[in-house]
């Protein structure tokens, strides 16, 4: 494990951009002050940061501002993949938090298909149907600002609670397996991911949405463990299913993944793998931050 400690520092140059916030009012602005750089030349920020913020109080008359200072470096891809319930979404949100990265749920996607087959009885074995479907389906992710944090959207619709819901669950990995379902929504993340900066997490992010990645995490846990989490998961959203329910699902959703024709879950030669059975999500936070960082310097 990299050691924070040895972690090289760099001045902080005149290439940066700050945001400020008022108390009053939030205002988002690019400039270059002479007197604040030079001032500010002295701060240190490890190399290792993509885009790193740091809360400084700055006073002008009156008004407090909130300083956030942001080092304008190179951004990467970070791909993380892994079974189900080991928490990818968990630290890929983390991760996407702390380097200022965009979030990119796939598995919400999937799970956003999923409901609309199931929704429209679409025949599994019809490739007619499949790709019609396909066609009328559109997929986005709009914030939600009591939930503080994005929502999926099917056609316009918050689907953010449904695509949770046992029978989406226990769909998912079969639909998933469709090669048509892959394409269509591989091509979007693909094309969501150009100008990177993201954080993806799935089942063949590092292996085929993005098998170029900087950075590739393979995540794995104990099945045990995982039921544990999922069980807590679900109980605080009111969806009940039994803990060897769950671990039912979670065998079956390994088989389903792992073995399947198109784009089987698969850990890519390059991925770094962490076993969070033992590891708080603080923990495991700290170990992919370090790892991020290293990849960007």
């Amino acid at each position: 494990m990299v050691d924070k400690t040895q972690a090289s520092a760099t001045q902080f140059t005149p290439a940066c951009f700050f945001k400020f916030t008022t108390e009053t009012q939030r205002t988002r602005s690019f400039f270059g002050i002479a007197s604040l750089l030079n001032h500010l030349l002295s701060i240190k920020l490890t190399t290792f940061q993509c885009r790193y913020k740091s809360n400084a109080a700055a006073s002008i008359g009156t008004t407090k501002f909130n300083l956030y200072l942001c080092a304008m470096k190179k951004q990467i891809v970070i791909a993380i993949d892994g079974y189900a319930s080991c928490g990818k979404s968990t630290i890929a949100k983390q991760l996407a938090k702390r380097l200022g990265y965009i979030y990119i749920d796939s598995g919400a996607m999937y799970r956003a298909v999923t409901l609309y087959f199931l929704q429209n009885n679409i025949a599994l074995d019809n490739t007619t149907q499949i790709e019609t479907a396909l066609a009328n389906i559109n997929i986005d992710f709009r914030w939600n600002e009591t939930a503080r944090f994005a929502h999926t959207y099917l056609n316009n619709q918050d689907i953010e609670q449904a695509i949770r819901s046992k029978e989406v669950t226990q769909n998912v990995s079969k639909i998933s397996a469709i090669a048509q379902v892959r394409h269509f929504l591989v091509a979007q993340q693909q094309l969501i991911g150009k100008n990177k900066g993201i954080v993806m997490d799935g089942r063949d992010i590092g292996t085929v949405v993005f098998p170029t990645a900087e950075l590739k995490l393979f995540m794995t846990a104990d099945i045990n463990v995982r039921a544990k989490r999922r069980f807590a998961e679900l109980q605080t959203k009111g969806i009940e299913m039994s803990l060897e329910e769950i671990k039912i699902n979670l065998a079956e959703r390994d088989h389903l993944d792992s073995t399947r024709t198109e784009s089987p879950l698969r850990k890519a030669d390059d991925a770094i793998v962490i076993d969070n059975s033992n590891l708080s999500p603080t923990e495991q936070l700290d170990i992919a931050v370090l790892l991020a960082e290293n990849r960007n310097k």
